[in-house]
């Protein structure tokens, strides 16, 4: 059963054109989700949609008795009254014998808001956002709309809410960048590009490839067009004589193709690796904890980072995970412990709260207070350039920062952070509001950066695109590693028996690991990766020396490596005597570091063995 239709939807901002000539419908089983880059309109289609906002042109003709919900991308709460008032003013259509208020009430608790009773004008940003998720989804709705729902969702919840909309009955139109998400929930989608919006029968995957098809189509059209237009160009040019003889059909075509809209190439972001030298002190945290009005969020917290970490920090919504980040950077101090940040440590800062911008200056001024000139791989590139590589066309360069979309002005700071050269990068929540193609060019330039990466995300896509280990928050306020992205972290927590995020369940939620097979699986008990202990028998290495196993070989490499290089430099200033005592003496040290590191690998390696053999 057909639910709505947009029917020559056009919608244009500050002479800006969002949406033009948009026509597609809704059916009663639809999962539709909508991408596109950010400032193409997803949000506005999805406002005009809910009636949220009229179309300048077009209309939206709606089913007799069809019931919406409706999540914006920002909500707006009602001060005067508590958060629950709040999420209850917004439930229509409820049966009278429901308990509204009970249902709310534990819901929120659920979603990370412990006191429903108090003020809106207490929560975060993101709280605000799951209330207002809480609302929608208890909203009956023959469709439901949801923009950018896994903002601010923890994993546990994104699975949770995963399995909600899978299930539910309801026709759903979502925003969303989360790629797993997409996949997951969505059997269709509609792709805003230009204006213009595709549909496709599929999820994200398939999206792509259907993508693809069309762009290839679509340019061997284009192609075909101009060889025409050349040939009739030269038609039209043999003389006003022959022209009188010219049919008027082969003269409209001609016109028809000189107007027709060009197939324009779709711009990618590119971005190369702005990082400085980074010296052999990095990151050191030792022993750090900290607490909050008598709440523990972290304790005995040691990690030395290496120079080419890739390093994940995850865990529920108010566990402490960017509070460790701004103990990282000096914005926080812990209670306990030291940081100690090396001397050649740059650190690039990408904040979860979005950067106070201020909307009255242009967007090339914004760049440019940073650097005016930047020095990448292909030489000295101008603020200009690099915002080009970065989506903003020169149009755009010199418009009002007041004027870019949310999406597009989060991308502004994080292009400003990148600007900067850090050899540091720590991201708070980097994928919240940056859309798809930003986000793959993101990881496609932190695979080539040459430092040390730190991001706190839920994104579980970016986490196993970008990082190489995990840090999860567990109840008692220490961090448990594990090695890998976060689809390895989900098989180590089964393999030994820990709860995936812990927390109490969701409604309906079974836990991550069942109790029968968390005992079966139970581990003797272990150091936990910033505390150390011993057992009667030890059953794995100490975290330390884990740590060194760990990286070991890849000293090894390095050494061998440089050993190379200084006997090759040797060789080629056998005449200057200064320059080659100098080498001399660095050989020397090398290979003598590389003999310890030899042998300290040959002792944890029988180490391992016997650790093996034992258990």
């Amino acid at each position: 059963m057909n639910l709505l239709n947009f029917e020559h939807i056009a919608k244009t901002f500050v002479s800006r054109p969002v949406l033009k000539d948009v026509t597609f419908g809704i059916d009663d089983t639809d999962k539709i989700g909508v991408v596109g880059i950010n400032g193409t309109g997803k949000s506005t289609l999805l406002a005009i949609a809910a009636g949220a906002l009229a179309p300048d042109s077009g209309q939206v003709v709606k089913g007799r008795d069809v019931r919406i919900s409706y999540l914006p991308q920002s909500p707006v709460f009602d001060g005067s009254i508590s958060v629950l008032d709040n999420v209850e003013k917004e439930i229509h259509g409820k049966a009278d014998h429901w308990d509204t208020t009970g249902e709310a009430r534990a819901r929120l608790i659920d979603f990370g808001i412990p006191d429903p009773d108090a003020s809106p004008d207490t929560l975060s940003g993101g709280q605000k956002k799951r209330a207002a998720l809480v609302a929608a989804l208890l909203t009956p709705c023959d469709l439901l709309i949801l923009d950018e729902p896994t903002n601010h969702l923890d994993s546990r919840m994104i699975e949770w809410l995963e399995n909600y909309l899978t299930g539910m009955r309801a026709a759903l139109l979502m925003v969303t960048h989360d790629r797993y998400f997409l996949d997951r929930v969505t059997d269709q989608t509609v792709e805003l590009d230009r204006g213009c919006a595709y549909r496709y029968k599929g999820g994200f995957s398939v999206y792509l490839d259907m993508k693809a098809q069309r762009l290839d189509y679509a340019k061997a059209a284009e192609r075909k067009m101009a060889a025409l237009y050349r040939q009739d160009l030269k038609w039209m040019m043999r003389g006003a004589q022959a022209r009188r003889t010219k049919q008027k059909a082969h003269i409209q075509r001609f016109e028809d193709l000189k107007n027709r809209n060009k197939i324009v190439e779709e711009r990618q972001m590119e971005l190369n690796s702005l990082q400085s030298r980074l010296g052999n002190k990095t990151i050191e945290l030792e022993h750090i904890s900290k607490s909050y009005g008598g709440r523990l969020l972290f304790r005995d917290f040691t990690y030395r980072f290496l120079k080419t970490d890739r390093i994940g920090i995850i865990g529920p919504n108010g566990c402490g995970k960017s509070t460790l980040l701004k103990c990282i950077i000096g914005l926080v101090k812990p209670d306990t412990g030291t940081v100690e940040i090396g001397q050649t440590v740059k650190i690039g800062y990408f904040g979860q709260e979005n950067e106070a911008l201020d909307e009255g200056t242009r967007v090339i001024d914004f760049i440019r207070d940073t650097a005016e000139y930047i020095r990448t791989e292909d030489g000295l590139t101008s603020a200009s350039v690099m915002c080009e590589r970065f989506l903003f066309d020169p149009e755009m360069q010199y418009s009002l920062i007041g004027k870019l979309s949310g999406g597009e002005k989060r991308r502004l700071s994080l292009l400003k952070v990148l600007m900067s050269a850090p050899n540091v990068l720590i991201l708070d929540e980097p994928t919240n509001d940056l859309d798809i193609q930003a986000l793959q060019v993101l990881e496609d330039y932190l695979d080539h950066f040459a430092g040390i990466v730190i991001v706190v995300s839920h994104d579980r896509y970016f986490l196993d695109r970008v990082v190489t280990r995990i840090f999860a928050f567990q109840q008692d306020g220490t961090l448990w590693q594990s090695e890998g992205g976060y689809a390895e972290y989900r098989e180590h927590c089964l393999q030994n028996g820990k709860d995936l995020l812990f927390g109490s369940s969701l409604p309906g939620e079974k836990n991550a690991v069942s109790e029968k097979s968390a005992a079966a699986n139970a581990p003797a008990p272990e150091a936990s990766a910033s505390a150390g202990g011993r057992g009667q028998h030890r059953r794995k290495l100490s975290y330390k020396e884990q740590r060194e196993y760990d990286t070991i070989e890849d000293e090894i490499n390095q050494l061998t490596a440089r050993s190379e290089e200084l006997a090759n430099e040797m060789l080629s200033c056998a005449t200057d005597y200064g320059k080659l005592t100098e080498l001399t003496k660095e050989k020397e040290e090398t290979d003598a570091r590389l003999d310890e590191r030899m042998e300290r690998y040959l002792e944890l390696e029988d180490l391992v063995e016997k650790l093996a053999a034992e258990s």
